[in-house]
């Protein structure tokens, strides 16, 4: 923010102020766009965030990292369950009735499970160190451990979730928790800013957290209201699957090729609608 962003600006004649940024983002760059947003509410004027690596811990793709014991099986009077983790989702495959199959079948069933996509994680590396999803996750919102290394937030052999962990991971990264727990400070900054799009069918459940994100956010007793948008995709009675932005009637692989098309517009018209007096929007012409 101190040193990246005003040279940005310098080289390519931003105003430098931040009614005039805004953010965008697809997966992991789908979260950083909303928390670029959150941690720095005056300095970006909007964020469109699509498909968002999970923006609420207590839907942690099918986890709850506050509740839920393990990670690795939902536990019932009778017995326990595997939770998944990814599923095959339809839009890419399945469009208009033509079938283009990629790996397994294309209708929601499940590929693997977190069991499964942890202990792959561990047999490439120990310590958070496989550089795959779940690794990298953890790897960012945890706390530093006494070798070095991230402290787990749960344990990759057996799926048990560390509580102290977990406390850290809310309050310094769990987005959802951080906005109502500041939002006296932070709704009246983030008013009509945030833009939420996922697909109902999302390969890694994302879709799930951002439905707890608008619980909040949506709720009429949030005030001053977040003005907050949310767009769910769905095509022909199936949800699209990652990573969904906003692209109604086209499947994901044309759709993330026209994000600038219809973004930037919105972005524009955001800034012009809320700049300050006497600023020049000659730039809004162009």
């Amino acid at each position: 923010m101190k040193e990246l962003l005003p040279e940005v600006e310098k080289r390519f004649r931003g105003i430098g102020a931040g009614w005039a940024r805004a953010t965008y983002g697809g997966s992991t760059g789908g979260w950083e766009s909303l928390a670029v947003q959150v941690f720095y509410p005056d300095e970006f004027n909007g964020c469109w965030t699509f498909c968002p690596d999970p923006v609420s811990f207590d839907r942690y793709t099918t986890v709850n990292i506050y509740e839920d014991e393990n990670a690795y099986f939902a536990q019932g009077p009778w017995k326990r369950v595997p939770r998944p983790a990814i599923r095959d989702a339809a839009s890419n495959e399945i469009w208009r009735g033509k079938a283009a199959l990629s790996y397994g079948s294309p209708l929601g069933h499940i590929v693997a499970t977190q069991e499964e996509v942890n202990l792959k994680e561990l047999v490439k590396g120990t310590k958070a160190r496989s550089c795959d999803q779940w690794d990298v996750w953890q790897a960012v919102f945890g706390p530093r451990g006494a070798d070095g290394y991230v402290r787990p937030i749960w344990d990759k052999r057996t799926g048990v979730i560390d509580r102290d962990v977990a406390a850290y991971w809310r309050e310094n990264y769990d987005l959802k928790h951080i906005l109502a727990r500041d939002w006296a400070a932070l709704g009246p900054k983030l008013r009509g800013k945030m833009h939420l799009a996922v697909g109902m069918s999302d390969t890694y459940y994302l879709n799930d957290a951002v439905y707890s994100l608008e619980d909040f956010l949506s709720d009429p007793s949030t005030m001053p209201p977040s003005e907050a948008t949310f767009d769910y995709g769905q095509h022909d009675g199936r949800g699209y699957e990652h990573c969904y932005s906003g692209n109604h009637g086209l499947p994901n692989s044309l759709g993330r090729l026209t994000i600038n098309a219809r973004v930037l517009p919105q972005m524009a018209a955001r800034m012009a609608a809320t700049a300050p007096a006497g600023a020049d929007l000659h730039w809004h012409q162009y």
